[in-house]
């Protein structure tokens, strides 16, 4: 006996709404629909008693009657299971808790066809199972509260990928990707899926095929505007759909209903519905088999890249008609209407597409977008009416073969007001911004490092790094030797780094023109090495097998006074080049040193270039790093200790470097405040623990490697001051930020960034807890208990940071990544500024007054991004 979902309204708010809906949805989907009653519990399945979630589940499927479902549930503050494929038999449903998580595998052997191409790049898809499958079920459902995660951004087992970033590999290759869609359901009657929770699926989140009877009722589709081919829910050929009460925010279209050669898709109402990112709105571009009758009322699009879509072309089109569209509001969203019968304007065949009996009823923007309503050609004229349909002036419009009835206002003040509501988890996503594919491709390697100068007043310099001899691996006659064994002639041999150096500074003078090659002899190299601003650029490299073999190391740190720097290093200076004395001058003779002066390789040179070296600052290397942290040795301290700064010299390349330290390995300063210079780190090695990444300059990392060392009970990998008007601050692509593997780091509570609060003695942004206790703006920089001012040069480091196409250990905190500057209610904090725009809501929130107190003209727009993310993986 089979089993239908037994169906009733509530008598809550929500509920009663969709009741009242229930009489326009009739005019469509055929059936009539009310709220899913969740069916009887056949069997009841925590993680403690599945360790193979895969086989219990599906044990517990196969035996469950016909009309009750199989219930997932915590137990012992467990709530995840992780499985392979599930397939649901007719009249059984999966009911999920709220709290719990049901993770799919990320094992593609466990969804491959048989071909093994799962996880692949190949000229045809469709080489992976669905994670869920219901094949000419009957009443079967997935309920509950709990969450559906594809896992889509996670690394997949044997790769070094996402299921995303496969995705968009294939794309560059105009290839196909082979992934596992979330939720398949093909040849189907009367499915139900209520409040359950989709998010991060590898592919299309749910696709119907050949289904009569489908109710989609409170739930929430969620993932990136960046995951590629990542549909909401796609009814294709299918009839007497429901899709009510839904949230959706997703990678491409957040419905689309097509059409394939087995049949029409007809009967469909999308009722009381919000989208966010996504492609909008969608019919086709499937069309053959014809899209009939379909009604979308009162549907809120805010953010979409269109809003109401048919798509289609000559190799797929069909008739689409009999489509209603009825209280539709909409918010940035660029197209606003696109209805296009030439999706693919190199398409080829003979189905022509028509559009016909369309109709928009009361249909609004309030932000501007661009409109398309295209024909085939006048022989095939798409026939629309549009009544009380309105939006905001500016974008263009693109209308022709087509029948037009009425016209497009601009929108009333209020015609959408209070129907623009937030996703319901915005705090998880805030935390996490994603950057659109096109705001992505601002932070090409290219783009980055074709800007230097003056912050905001940036000129052009386009430099191409990765096109330059060092990167290509090129030989070079060297000018100067470094080789302890052979014999130093103090011209072009040398027992010393600095010493030639120091020789290349004074040659520099006769031909200033010409770059000069000094190459190191493999060895451990126990010095410092300052290289400063002179006229011809000096290129250092080694030549070992790889870059460990030739090492630099010294172990100053913040806590050295200028004696104990004397009595180490003096010696080494006292027959240096006149600018390398200058170097150390600055330094001999203060109290403490300080962070600033314990470099082991100090960079002033404009031009610098390195290859296949290790720098290292080896304090506390002996030791570890954790004592601080180990009660009672309270005394027995960490600092500052940084292996290589770059000082505001321009173009500085490193290939294939090692950078070895633990707080504040690399320094990257600009040239002077409120202007940048540019660093580029191509296939190196970077380690640390606190703030191990910082400075204010532009630099791009790629194909790199960011090790976090976990020995402290915290770590921060980068600490960017850069400055507000800067272009760009620190930008990883293609990097891999791994860890020890230590107990600290496996916690997975370690963060990418905090924003240097640069120079602050007091914060603005919380109370502290002193009496009278008050930051407010000032001159300069000063706290004496309980009033203290803070100056413009530390409001404006705000620090900016994007990961690009990259793979991000566990180690880092996967819902925050970007962590404050200290804890409320300490004198040092500031919190996470993720653009502009919420830089200077803090401000105003701190009572700084952003256009009295430091003269800016406008609010700036949330595009002006500080931190960001796009096509990253999670490990």
């Amino acid at each position: 006996m089979t089993h239908k979902p037994r169906l009733r309204c509530s008598l809550v708010l929500l509920a009663s709404l969709a009741c009242a809906a229930s009489n326009s949805a009739h005019a469509q989907d055929t059936r009539k629909v009310t709220e899913p009653v969740v069916p009887p519990v056949c069997a009841l399945l925590t993680p403690a008693s599945a360790m193979d979630a895969a086989s219990q589940i599906q044990h517990a499927i196969d035996h469950c009657a016909a009309g009750h479902a199989v219930r997932l549930s915590g137990r012992d503050g467990r709530s995840d299971f992780v499985a392979g494929p599930l397939t649901l038999r007719s009249g059984v449903s999966l009911l999920i808790d709220q709290g719990v998580t049901l993770y799919a595998s990320r094992n593609p052997a466990v969804y491959d066809r048989g071909n093994g191409t799962c996880g692949r790049i190949t000229d045809a898809s469709k080489g992976c199972k669905p994670f869920i499958s219901a094949s000419k079920t009957q009443g079967s459902g997935i309920y509950g509260e709990g969450i559906i995660d594809g896992q889509g951004g996670r690394v997949v087992e044997g790769l070094s990928e996402s299921w995303w970033q496969l995705a968009r590999r294939a794309q560059k290759l105009d290839a196909h990707q082979n992934v596992p869609r979330l939720i398949e359901i093909t040849d189907a009657r009367d499915f139900t899926l209520h409040h359950i929770a989709l998010r991060n699926s590898a592919n299309f989140h749910v696709t119907l095929n050949g289904v009569d009877g489908f109710t989609a009722w409170g739930v929430r589709i969620d993932t990136p505007a960046t995951a590629r081919n990542t549909d909401g829910i796609d009814p294709i050929s299918s009839r007497n759909i429901t899709i009510a009460h839904s949230v959706i925010r997703t990678g491409d279209d957040n419905i689309a209903i097509k059409a394939s050669d087995k049949g029409p898709s007809e009967n469909i109402s999308v009722l009381h519905n919000r989208f966010y990112s996504g492609h909008g709105m969608s019919i086709g571009s499937e069309t053959m088999g014809g899209v009939r009758r379909v009604l979308v009322d009162d549907l809120t699009l805010d953010g979409s890249t269109s809003g109401l879509r048919i798509k289609s072309d000559i190799s797929r089109g069909g008739k689409v008609e009999q489509i209603r569209y009825r209280n539709v509001c909409q918010r940035n969203v660029k197209a606003p209407i696109d209805f296009s019968t030439r999706y693919n304007p190199r398409a080829s065949g003979t189905l022509i597409p028509v559009y016909r009996d369309i109709t928009l009823e009361a249909v609004h923007s309030v932000t501007p977008g661009r409109v398309t309503i295209t024909g085939y050609d006048a022989a095939h004229a798409l026939q629309v009416t549009l009544d009380q349909v309105s939006i905001a002036d500016g974008a263009g419009r693109n209308i022709s073969d087509a029948s037009v009835s009425g016209n497009i206002a601009v929108p009333p003040a209020d015609s959408c007001a209070g129907r623009f509501l937030p996703y319901p988890d915005m705090v998880a996503v805030a935390t996490r911004p994603q950057l659109s594919l096109e705001q992505a491709k601002q932070y090409s390697y290219a783009e980055v490092l074709k800007y230097v100068g003056v912050a905001g007043q940036e000129r052009i310099d386009p430099w191409d790094p990765l096109n330059d001899p060092l990167a290509r691996g090129a030989s070079f006659t060297p000018d100067y030797i470094v080789d302890p064994q052979a014999r130093a002639d103090g011209v072009k041999r040398f027992h010393s780094v600095q010493q030639a150096v120091s020789r290349a500074v004074a040659d520099s003078k006769q031909n200033p023109a010409k770059r000069l090659y000094l190459l190191i002899r493999p060895g451990v190299y126990h010095e410092l090495v300052y290289i400063p601003a002179v006229s011809a650029p000096l290129t250092m490299y080694g030549e070992g097998k790889d870059a460990s073999a030739t090492r630099i190391t010294a172990r100053l740190d913040a806590s050295n006074s200028g004696a104990e720097y004397v009595a180490r290093h003096g010696a080494q200076f006292r027959d240096a080049a006149p600018e390398v004395q200058a170097m150390y001058a600055t330094i001999k003779d203060r109290n403490l040193i300080q962070t600033m002066a314990t470099a082991t390789v100090w960079v002033q040179s404009k031009g610098f270039q390195a290859r296949n070296l290790t720098f290292e600052n080896g304090y506390n290397k002996d030791t570890g790093n954790a004592r601080a942290e180990e009660l009672p040795n309270i005394n027995n301290v960490h600092h500052q200790a940084l292996a290589l700064q770059v000082d505001g010299a321009d173009k500085a390349q490193f290939e294939n470097i090692r950078l070895i330290g633990f707080q504040d390995t690399l320094f990257l300063k600009s040239p002077q405040l409120g202007s940048t210079s540019r660093s580029f780190f191509n296939k190196s090695y970077i380690e640390g623990d606190v703030d191990f990444i910082f400075g204010d300059s532009t630099a791009y990392f790629y194909q790199s490697e960011i090790r976090t060392l976990g020995e402290r009970g915290t770590s921060y990998v980068a600490a960017p001051d850069t400055h507000l008007d800067t272009r760009y601050g620190f930008v990883f692509d293609n990097c891999h930020f791994s860890h020890d593997n230590s107990a600290n780091a496996r916690a997975g509570k370690f963060y990418l960034l905090r924003q240097w609060f640069h120079s602050a003695r007091c914060s603005p942004y919380a109370p502290v807890a002193v009496d009278g206790y008050a930051c407010t703006y000032g001159p300069s920089n000063g706290y004496q208990a309980p009033k203290g001012t803070v100056a413009r040069s530390s409001l404006e480091a705000v620090g900016k940071m994007v990961v690009l196409n990259s793979r991000i250990g566990s180690h880092i905190n996967q819902l925050t990544p970007w962590a404050d500057w200290n804890k409320p209610g300490t004198l040092a904090y500031r919190p996470a500024q993720y653009n502009a725009q919420q830089h200077w809501n803090y401000l105003r929130q701190a009572g700084i007054d952003p256009q009295r107190d430091l003269g800016y003209t406008e609010a700036p727009p949330a595009t002006r991004i500080f931190l960001g993310e796009f096509n990253n993986s999670d490990e």
